[in-house]
């Protein structure tokens, strides 16, 4: 193990502690506002997987780590972008209930 590794490795782990304090303390109110600003966070990370993904000469853990970041990453934005059209729709007018036909012009008299 190296120096850079193992740095790398505490940074991951650090960030992975602080993100499940931080998101604990978001009300839920504010849940789905936040979500829908992840997208263009994960949108970096899909191409920035992607960039390394192109490199030449990578290791096998390389190549598995950037293909679960772009399946990952990809699974949020889309379920992101599900989310925040769910939650424009609850903004947008609805159309007015259509009335109840009337019974009594139906034709034969009232007769029933």
């Amino acid at each position: 193990m190296t120096t850079s590794f193992l740095i790398e490795l505490t940074v991951l782990i650090l960030a992975a502690f602080l993100g499940v304090e931080v998101i604990s303390k978001v009300p839920t109110l504010l849940h789905t506002p936040l979500m829908s600003g992840t997208n263009a966070i994960h949108g970096i990370v899909i191409v920035g997987a992607m960039i390394v993904l192109g490199l030449p000469d990578k290791s096998t853990f390389t190549w598995i780590v950037g293909f679960a970041a772009v399946v990952l990453a990809s699974a949020n934005v889309v379920g992101g972008f599900v989310v925040t059209d769910r939650m424009l729709e609850m903004f947008k007018k609805r159309e007015p209930a259509k009335p109840a036909p009337d019974v009594s012009q139906n034709g034969d008299g009232g007769a029933a």
